[in-house]
């Protein structure tokens, strides 16, 4: 009888192993967010077992660049802004990649959508808490981004205030490496 149960345990294992594996590719569709790690950068729980979360992907936001959390307080404004629009969201979002799904550091890269159709990302720009980042070929919403920065600095908020933000986060970054 102990014999059985530890065959059929192990043959459990063995096909909740394989099934994790197969299902490694991160597809489009809806995920809780678990973190909000800086104003360009979230932790989705990508499974679960049982209710338990298993695995957990970065998703770097495809077309932004939010300041550095140690950028004066701008960083800091932009990851609880950030945070807001994912609450208001229940903490779900729906992701849609692009042509280049990763990063050079494994970051899955993404659009965030929330449940009103209006893409996050998009917002972070639009309300002066993220700059345009264009890195082809991931350019699907370019034509978006530019808009929406044109209309954050015409109306002066986030950091488009006067006395913003002094220097763009990829000035900061050459300035301070990792």
């Amino acid at each position: 009888m102990k014999r059985f149960f530890c065959t059929r345990f192990f043959l459990l294992l063995l096909y909740v192993l394989c099934f994790i594996s197969i299902s490694e590719a991160v597809q489009p569709g809806s995920y809780r967010v678990t973190e909000v790690n800086d104003g360009d950068t979230v932790t989705i729980r990508t499974s679960s077992f049982i209710g338990i979360p298993f695995k957990t992907e970065r998703v770097r936001l495809i077309g932004i660049d939010a300041p550095e959390l140690k950028q004066e307080n701008w960083g800091r404004k932009s990851k609880r802004y950030l945070k807001k629009l994912i609450s208001d969201n229940d903490w779900v979002v729906r992701l849609e990649l692009d042509v280049d799904q990763r990063d050079k550091y494994g970051r899955l890269l993404g659009y965030l959508w929330d449940n009103r159709g209006r893409m996050i990302n998009e917002l972070m720009v639009e309300h002066g808490h993220a700059l345009l980042y264009t890195i082809p070929p991931n350019v699907k919403y370019d034509e978006r981004f530019i808009t929406a920065q044109k209309r954050a600095q015409s109306k002066k908020v986030g950091v488009w205030h006067k006395g913003g933000l002094q220097k763009s986060p990829h000035q900061w970054r050459e300035e301070h490496p990792r």
